[in-house]
């Protein structure tokens, strides 16, 4: 991301500079450049020089501990974030028959689906099957909280914890941001992104 009040035809060179006027320090070995192109199809050969490192483009760069692609499909921050999550599923599971339910409900929503929601309104508008794989560490989680087998259906749990399929996270996720805005609780620089709908006739609902 480019900071605040950062020229966007700065030099390269004039990078380390700009950041030790602004009391910034550039770390060059967690440097990263990604570039995202208009169209996958277009090639570029972009490198950036600074100091004696030559910085080429990745595929993937994190960002605020989310994992961005050049093509901006979240494939790999889904795989990163249901690989950590399947790591902590696995360590709880080893102490689940000491502890009560209750624990092991704070302690999955600690660790595991504060993961899930973590930036997850950038998965608006991605296809079902690419947060298939969240979905499932959801449904494990479940099973694990009420130390169920995974045959067990899922549904009447996800009811029980008051848990929301992925899928209904995300879209839930991005409609409270929405809200928020429109109704000036949030920052001001997302309200002018957004338009109120006013329809051109009275409707019963339109007070809802």
């Amino acid at each position: 991301m480019t900071p605040p009040s950062l020229p966007m035809s700065m030099p390269a060179f004039c990078l380390s500079s700009w950041m030790k006027e602004h009391h910034l320090h550039l770390n060059l070995s967690k440097t990263e450049l990604l570039v995202i192109p208009a169209h996958p199809s277009i090639e570029h050969h972009l490198t950036i020089q600074l100091g004696s490192s030559t910085i080429t483009p990745t595929k993937s760069a994190r960002n605020l501990g989310v994992m961005l692609n050049d093509q901006l499909k979240f494939t790999f921050h889904i795989a990163a974030t249901t690989r950590t999550c399947r790591y902590v599923l696995y360590n709880i599971r080893k102490i689940r028959p000491f502890l009560l339910e209750h624990a092991s409900q704070l302690l999955v929503q600690a660790l595991v689906i504060s993961r899930l929601d973590y930036c997850n309104s950038l998965l608006a508008g991605l296809p079902t099957n690419a947060v298939k794989p969240l979905q499932m560490i959801q449904k494990a989680a479940a099973h694990l909280v009420f130390n169920q087998p995974k045959r067990t259906h899922v549904t009447p749990l996800l009811i029980s914890l008051h848990w929301l399929p992925v899928a209904a996270r995300i879209k839930f996720k991005s409609l409270t941001l929405v809200f928020r805005t429109i109704t000036a609780n949030s920052p001001v620089y997302p309200n002018s992104l957004f338009q109120v709908y006013i329809p051109s006739r009275h409707l019963r609902s339109e007070n809802e």
